[in-house]
C-alpha cells in the first residue's frame, strides 16, 4: 500500500435515490475499489454512505456517488472528511435509519 492518507468520506446523497437500486450500486462501486464501510436508507428519502480508504479512490468513488446509477437521480451530494476509523472490515447495507 502507498503512503497515500486513509480517510472517511461521510456523505448524504440527495435526489431520487430509494426504490431504484442506488445502495447497491454503491456497495457495488465501493467493494471494486476495496473501500470499507456503510450505506443506508434514511427516513427523510436521502441515501447515506460512510466509506473509508485512500483519498484518491475515495474522490473517485465520490464522482461515482455524483453521477448516480441509471434511473437514480443525484440532485445533491453533502460531504464530510474525517480521519479514518479503520473499524470497518468490509463495506455493507446497513439498516436504514
Amino acid at each position: 500500500m502507498s503512503n497515500e492518507e486513509f480517510v472517511q468520506l461521510h456523505a448524504v446523497v440527495d435526489g431520487h435515490v430509494q426504490g431504484v437500486g442506488f445502495r447497491f450500486y454503491v456497495k457495488r462501486e465501493a467493494e471494486e475499489l476495496n473501500l470499507t464501510g456503510w450505506v443506508r436508507n434514511k427516513y427523510d428519502g436521502r441515501v447515506e454512505v460512510l466509506a473509508e480508504g485512500p483519498r484518491s479512490d475515495l474522490e473517485f468513488f465520490l464522482s461515482r456517488l455524483q453521477r448516480g446509477s441509471g434511473p437514480a437521480y443525484v440532485s445533491e451530494v453533502k460531504v464530510d472528511w474525517n480521519p479514518a476509523s479503520e473499524v470497518y472490515k468490509r463495506f455493507n447495507i446497513a439498516p436504514s435509519e
